[in-house]
């Protein structure tokens, strides 16, 4: 009988509550509860869809039993339950609960919002899961990261960069956020190198890439402005086939009408997409360009949900399920609905 790996998820916020859906998708794992610090909505509904709901400590269960909500216990009866704990706690919680997963002797998947030296290795399926097999902690990289690692690793590995540079134009808020935004400014990021390019090479060691970012008042998804210098002369449609034959890369073109953020999202609508997620990079076709050597492109990142594939790949990869990359890869995108034309 195939493996079947019990998952806990601790944090049942924005990606928490992705990981719990794309997880119960697969055949080879099974959610086996999910915690949240406060009785909120998220909780009850995470109760109406069958997962088990556990508080985040003891102190946190009067809260629950006050608000009329059940949970089966707390974050260590959860973990005693568990073969892989998923923490998508807030950014820079995760790891303060290094020790208490060691304990419990669980593989650990961190998010983005976490250091580096969280965890053992900074993951991305198609560049680097190999490296991620049988390790006992993996960080899945930010949004904008993975974004960045999707669209340059496979150009990288086939025909080689020189130099990157990119901006990352940034949403100032999820949708669902009303304590940070949207905000009525434009606010560049006054940190130069962004974080966002250290963060690449660490998937990606031997690329070279300078990043820079700025804030903008939109809650939908971020957009990055790329330029890249490949170490031979490409034309726009080599670069396009790279990318066709490469996962999790989806293309619009403003001839159709999508020329901009919003449309993409209108897309995840029409194409039946559980809460609009775009799991996608997206990449307008008729915006990539080659003058004088150089590649110029723009792509869209929904967020709130790229990394949540990602996610599901490191399981597996960390659990020993699967040592076949694509076979991960494609039996993770069959499951979410995303159109698999590299196999």
């Amino acid at each position: 009988m195939p493996m079947v790996v019990k998952v806990a998820i601790n944090g049942y916020g924005t990606i928490g509550r992705r990981v719990a859906d794309a997880v119960e998708a697969q055949r080879d794992m099974k959610v086996v509860g999910v915690t949240k610090t406060r009785p909120t909505y998220e909780a009850a509904i995470a109760k109406e869809k069958g997962f088990k709901l556990f508080a985040s400590s003891a102190d946190k269960v009067k809260d629950f039993e006050n608000a009329g909500i059940d949970v089966e216990g707390t974050l260590d009866d959860l973990l005693g339950e568990a073969d892989v704990v998923v923490d998508c706690t807030p950014s820079k919680v995760g790891a303060t609960y290094i020790d208490k997963y060691k304990s419990f002797g669980l593989k650990v998947i961190f998010q983005g919002g976490e250091k580096a030296d969280v965890a053992e290795v900074s993951f991305n399926a198609y560049a680097n899961y190999n490296k991620a097999y049988g390790a006992n902690s993996v960080r899945v990289v930010s949004c904008n990261t993975t974004g960045l690692c999707r669209t340059l690793y496979p150009i990288h590995a086939e025909i080689g960069i020189e130099s990157v540079y990119a901006v990352m134009v940034r949403r100032a808020a999820d949708p669902a956020d009303t304590k940070r935004g949207p905000i009525n400014a434009i606010e560049p990021s006054l940190k130069v190198p962004s974080h966002h390019g250290p963060d690449v090479r660490t998937v990606i060691e031997d690329l070279n890439i300078f990043t820079m970012a700025v804030k903008v008042p939109t809650t939908v998804m971020h957009l990055h402005s790329i330029i890249l210098k490949p170490k031979r002369d490409v034309s726009a449609e080599e670069i396009l086939n790279i990318w066709r034959k490469s996962p999790r890369i989806m293309f619009v073109e403003g001839k159709y009408g999508v020329k901009s953020t919003a449309q993409v999202m209108d897309v995840a609508r029409e194409i039946g997409r559980p809460r609009s997620d775009m799991y996608e990079i997206v990449v307008w076709s008729d915006g990539v360009h080659v003058d004088g050597g150089t590649v110029y492109y723009y792509q869209a990142v929904h967020q709130e949900s790229d990394v949540i594939p990602e996610n599901v790949d490191a399981i597996r990869a960390v659990m020993q399920i699967e040592d076949d990359k694509m076979k991960s890869i494609e039996t993770t995108d069959r499951s979410l609905g995303i159109e698999v034309r590299y196999a």
